[in-house]
């Protein structure tokens, strides 16, 4: 979830006041503040919204739990094992 710190630190950095976001956003600004001091607790939609605002957007990457990357590996070590060796035979030198 988006904490308030996140929301406060990404306005300060566009230089923004917090009066003129909420009211970009459509909130009173008591409420804004409420969020960046972690007295209130935007929803996803309303966090996504004042991110917008700012200039930002959320991006979602997908990450394999630990345990299944692992079985993953092994399974695919396992595979690599079970191919047919043919080693090459060395090249002869041209004379």
């Amino acid at each position: 979830m988006v904490t308030g710190t996140t929301l406060r630190m990404l306005r300060l950095r566009t230089g923004r006041r917090q009066a003129e976001v909420a009211a970009a956003v459509g909130l009173p600004a008591s409420v804004l503040s409420a969020y960046e001091r972690c007295r209130r607790q935007p929803g996803l939609e309303i966090a996504s919204r004042i991110i917008d605002v700012l200039g930002y957007r959320i991006e979602f990457v997908p990450r394999l739990d630990p345990t299944v990357q692992a079985r993953r590996l092994e399974d695919v070590l396992t595979l690599a094992e079970e191919l047919p060796y043919r080693p090459r035979p060395l090249a002869t030198p041209r004379r």
